[in-house]
């Protein structure tokens, strides 16, 4: 077995790996990714609000070294000095907070359990932040804490200084926890039930961990007593410490798995670990996170843009998270976080579709079928087992954001070639959850009464956001509109969906040439401010609202007055100062991140407004849509810790960045289409699933050459402003030539424009 490794070879691999990055960056692109990118973050100002997940790609369980304190959502902030412990977390952002969680942390001198009082400092110079491995130096307890994970387990490697008081301390968390110690085996038991909503009154998530040393020392904790004559403790907080005597330089492990079925089923996936040792496991994780990545490979001479570009992409491959098992006959279960029950088949959670409809789902059906796949049958089965497709899942339904977004993750996956799954009882879902609402979350549909007999949801009926909710609802009817068509189903069934996919119209105001909220008699908001936040928006104002029409920008153009009259609204949105608005609710954060950028009312950190810089592709000036997008790739995204410019949502934002340095950007879900931007890259290469292969060469490219001059598809002049899903499935060679200058004749023809629904 392999033991740590010496200072020599840490040179030798050090070296090995600043090799690979000057030199084989396609081969090994997850050496580009940090897990540490957006951790810079407070509630008051958000640059990611991500943690370093060390995970797997769509794992079950992700860990973090913890500095926050227990049940605090920000549980790593990179401006924080002390580790508290190693935490299990299922946490999809600190605004929805964790569920399942426990901690693992190593100490010397005396046993104690305290949160504060086993904290120890550590620098980010002494950390290694890995998507598949993490390594701190706990400068407290000269402790070294390694550990790497499997999709449901992982292992620790403990390195401790010479003592007879090394201890391991297991914090199962309050809100009702239980643990026991079982020296004979070497192990320790339990399971957590903390959560922040979203369960069924059975949830827990069972545990157990498995040391390589024997124990000296035993305790139980009992709501921070600790009993050392107690093995076995359930209580509101339980714990354990476990201790031994070490050398210098002592390894010890600990094999650790958990789930939420029962504790017969985590120790089955405690054999995910296999009899592979520590070094192993990282070479297998590496090895998953590098054959995941080279499906998009990249070649540039700017290590920064590399590095940004497979951080995003590292954001991208967690969520939705698995929240399935393998049983004992190796059949696919999952504990169901809806009704309680284990059942068999898919299931994923941790996800907020209001976010991730807009582009990462997209992402996935364009590179990871499979694993949307998997996801499309999850919703089957949550829609058996709730009657409600989720709309925020974490791990059930949650009640957060607005609008029936499932549609459209359900309709873009099916366009887009999906197949393999019950779509008949899909369908049923998108229109059941069109005409209901289950209460206490925001799955179904807020206020559907009023929005069917209305066309639009009224200002004055008690029901907030109602601008946004109409929005939204509107596109959502569009998608199960267009998926109806593709599935062939009567006119007579879903022609009521396209007839209402046009109610954005009914919160248009002429008068304003904006989106504006108004009452059940038809009266527009006389108080109306298009820069105010909230009220009638979700966390944002008219201007990042207004151009939420993404199935019909035609539409919205003509009742703009045309595309000269929409341009000019569309090149205000960066005039008009950043900090107006600010005073007219209570400062969020998604406010000061766009105050502070100086992009005018541009708010790229929020989700409603990522899409609007495409739609100058709509329009006529699809050069501006080249301008803007590098411009934002450019000032908004770094791989640094503050690589963010708002919450990185569940990989959306991330999301956002790699479909735009690619070049395309899929604007409206539910069509085939891909909306041109301008690729960040000299070259690229897209190896689909199906075999195929899209190459993507952008001459004469670089900071300054960022306008498309002209464009080849497989040899031929190419005018159109998108791209199709089957053009890119077929295998498509893509060549740009790129300049300093606009070319304002390229891509201004009708016929250049991609979808609008006005079209049909």
């Amino acid at each position: 077995m392999m033991t740590h490794l010496s200072f020599k070879h840490l040179l030798i691999w050090g070296s090995a790996v600043f090799c690979s990055l000057q030199a084989s960056a396609i081969k090994n692109p997850v050496d580009y990714a940090s897990t540490l990118v957006g951790t810079q973050s407070k509630f008051e100002l958000s640059t990611g609000n991500t943690y370093p997940a060390t995970a797997l790609p769509w794992g079950m369980n992700f860990w973090t070294p913890q500095t926050g304190k227990m049940g605090d959502g920000w549980a790593y902030t990179y401006n924080a000095d002390k580790i508290r412990g190693f935490k299990q977390t299922h946490q999809p952002s600190p605004w929805m907070n964790d569920y399942g969680q426990f901690s693992i942390m190593p100490i010397v001198g005396e046993a104690v359990f305290d949160q504060d009082k086993r904290a120890s400092w550590f620098s980010h110079k002494a950390e290694i932040a890995k998507p598949y491995y993490y390594k701190v130096y706990l400068a407290d307890h000269d402790i070294t804490t390694e550990l790497v994970p499997t999709e449901r387990a992982a292992m620790f490697r403990f390195t401790f200084p010479e003592t007879n008081n090394s201890y391991v301390v297991i914090d199962a968390f309050d809100k009702g926890s239980y643990v026991k110690v079982m020296p004979e085996k070497n192990q320790i038991i339990g399971y957590t039930t903390r959560n922040s909503g979203g369960v069924p009154e059975n949830f827990k998530n069972y545990f157990v961990i498995k040391f390589d040393k024997p124990f000296t020392f035993t305790s139980a904790v009992k709501d921070n007593e600790i009993l050392t004559n107690e093995k076995e403790v359930q209580c509101n907080h339980a714990g354990a410490i476990i201790g031994f005597a070490t050398k210098k330089g002592e390894i010890v492990h600990a094999r650790v798995a958990s789930s939420f079925i029962s504790p017969e089923q985590a120790e089955l996936n405690l054999k995910e670990l296999g009899n592979n040792s520590f070094d192993q496991l990282v070479a297998e994780g590496r090895n998953i996170w590098n054959r995941e990545m080279s499906k998009l490979e990249v070649e540039d001479d700017n290590i920064d843009n590399l590095r940004t570009f497979y951080s995003c992409l590292y954001r991208s491959m967690l969520f939705p998270r698995s929240f399935y098992e393998i049983d004992a006959k190796g059949q696919v279960v999952h504990y169901s976080p809806y009704n309680g029950k284990v059942l068999p088949g898919y299931m994923f959670t941790d996800t907020g579709f209001w976010d991730t409809f807009r582009c990462l789902f997209p992402f996935l059906n364009l590179m990871y079928p499979s694993m949307n796949q998997k996801m499309q049958e999850g919703l089957v089965n949550a829609y058996k087992e709730s009657g409600f497709l989720p709309e925020w899942a974490s791990p059930g339904h949650r009640d957060c954001m607005v609008g029936n977004n499932s549609a459209s993750v359900v309709a873009d996956a099916y366009i887009k070639g999906l197949r393999g799954y019950d779509i008949e009882t899909l369908w049923e879902a998108l229109k059941h959850d069109a005409n209901a609402h289950l209460p206490k979350t925001a799955s179904g549909r807020v206020a559907y009464e009023a929005y069917n007999k209305y066309g639009y949801v009224p200002t004055n009926i008690g029901v907030g956001q109602n601008v946004a909710r109409t929005l939204e609802y509107a596109y959502n009817d569009w998608t199960i509109y267009t998926l109806g068509k593709k599935l062939g189903k009567p006119a007579s069934e879903i022609d009521i969906y396209k007839q209402r996919a046009l109610n954005y119209q009914n919160v248009y105001n002429p008068e304003r040439k904006l989106m504006v909220g108004k009452d059940d008699k038809g009266v527009f908001n006389p108080k109306f401010n298009a820069v105010d936040w909230s009220g009638e928006f979700c966390e944002g104002n008219s201007w990042h609202w207004s151009f939420c029409v993404f199935h019909d920008p035609q539409g919205l153009i003509n009742l703009m007055g045309g595309k000269k009259e929409f341009n000019i609204m569309m090149d205000s949105v960066f005039v008009i100062p950043s900090n107006l608005g600010m005073k007219s609710r209570g400062v969020i954060h998604e406010m000061r991140e766009m105050q502070v950028m100086n992009m005018g009312q541009y708010a790229h950190g929020n989700q409603p407004i990522q899409h609007m810089v495409y739609l100058y592709n709509y329009s006529g000036e699809p050069w501006k849509a080249q301008q803007r997008t590098r411009e934002i790739m450019n000032k908004l995204y770094t791989a640094a810790p503050d690589g963010y410019c708002g919450d990185e949502d569940n990989g959306q934002t991330s999301a956002w960045y790699v479909f735009s340095a690619l070049g395309f950007y899929p604007v409206c879900p539910g069509t085939d289409q891909y909306v041109l931007g301008t690729p960040l890259f000299k070259s690229v290469k897209l190896h689909l699933e199906n075999g195929k292969t899209v190459t993507i060469n952008a001459n004469n490219n670089s900071m300054d050459n960022f306008y498309v001059k002209d464009m080849k598809v497989n040899g031929k002049m190419y005018s159109h402003n998108y791209l199709t899903h089957d053009q890119l499935m077929k295998g498509a060679n893509i060549q740009y030539q790129m300049s300093p200058v606009p070319n304002k004749q390229r891509g201004t023809n009708e016929k250049d424009a991609p979808y609008s629904l006005s079209f049909e």
